[in-house]
């Protein structure tokens, strides 16, 4: 059977880094989010690229599920969680399933400076957490990682993904080339500054996790919802 893996973070998850990480075997066809230009349509929520990526993307859920998350292509496609709205979780069964999550104090922190107000649905908590149910309830596996973990200790991590995907793990991988990839969404011009710069995962430390006090009930609430996604581990 073909390796089809699928990553349901949330944003400013160490997403963008994991896709680089999967782009550098060569061995995988990459996605980046093929359900944007869906979610977009369905949600109608407001994002940075949205006109730009409502005029080049699919936003046929069936078309997009068909095309790439039913090939015999091995593939690794890089979700937000939140993209599933609206979705019969059936499409989920044959794939590699891996939850990406982070302290949403860390997430509010880095995603208020593109999207000032945001809500439940665009920090994807739930969302996540009702794949992990689906999972379960189907007794089918799946993995969970902390994007902490993916920074401070990336080849153990990236040896822990690969096993759970039953695919070899390589040290390439571990780095990649600095700059834009093909593979890049048309959003990357607003979120992927820093991994831009980049050429791994980078274990710098920060603090400066300040949240409003206007998003503090919102902060609750993620935080809840985190805990219990990590519980599932």
């Amino acid at each position: 059977m073909s390796s089809l893996i699928a990553l349901w973070s949330g944003p400013r998850n160490l997403s963008t880094a994991l896709m680089y990480s999967f782009i550098s075997r060569e061995d995988f066809m990459v996605y980046d989010e093929p359900l944007f230009g869906y979610f977009l349509k369905t949600t109608g929520v407001w994002r940075p690229s949205r006109n730009e990526a409502l005029e080049v993307m699919e936003t046929n859920s069936q078309k997009i599920l068909q095309e790439i998350f039913q090939t015999k292509t091995p593939t690794f496609t890089k979700n937000i969680a939140n993209h599933i709205v609206g979705l019969n979780l059936n499409f989920l069964k044959p794939l590699k399933n891996i939850i990406l999550t982070r302290n949403p104090q860390e997430v509010l922190a880095s995603y208020t400076k593109q999207v000032e107000t945001p809500t439940l649905l665009d920090l994807a908590y739930p969302q996540q957490l009702e794949i992990i149910n689906f999972l379960k309830n189907n007794n089918l596996p799946y993995l969970v990682i902390e994007s902490n973990d993916l920074k401070n200790d990336p080849e153990n991590t990236l040896k822990k993904i690969c096993k759970f995907s039953n695919i070899e793990f390589s040290d390439t991988m571990l780095k990649w080339e600095k700059g834009p990839k093909k593979e890049d969404g048309v959003w990357a011009k607003y979120w992927y500054h820093s991994v831009h710069q980049s050429t791994g995962f980078s274990k710098t430390i920060t603090n400066d996790y300040l949240v409003r006090d206007a998003l503090k009930k919102l902060l609750t609430e993620s935080l809840e919802l985190y805990k219990k996604i990590i519980s599932k581990t």
